[in-house]
């Protein structure tokens, strides 16, 4: 049976963990050998990349996704929507030192 799911490669400097989403036996490890990458995920700059045609391609060939893979479909279709805007950080002001 055929897993779509998450796979971190190499080592990761000060845990900056970025994963590709492939299609893989489900019996083997997660870092071991996989069939095809499908995308791409980068939690710490909030980047993901997902080939919809390839994705499409290996669920109707009876590929299961993970949990996790799917909810980053689910985001990643909401993105491209224009749905999912992104979050917007407080601006710092300074403060005036009283005496």
């Amino acid at each position: 049976m055929l897993k779509i799911r998450l796979r971190k490669p190499g080592k990761s400097i000060k845990r900056r963990y970025h994963y590709k989403m492939v299609v893989a036996e489900a019996s083997t490890a997660r870092e071991s050998s996989f069939v095809e990458q499908v995308g791409y995920y980068d939690p710490s700059h909030k980047l993901l990349k997902i080939d919809i045609e390839r994705y499409e391609k290996w669920v109707k060939s009876g590929a299961q996704p993970t949990q996790t893979v799917a909810s980053l479909l689910k985001r990643y279709k909401k993105q491209l929507e224009g749905k999912l805007k992104p979050k917007k950080t407080k601006a710092r002001t300074k403060r005036k030192k009283t005496k």
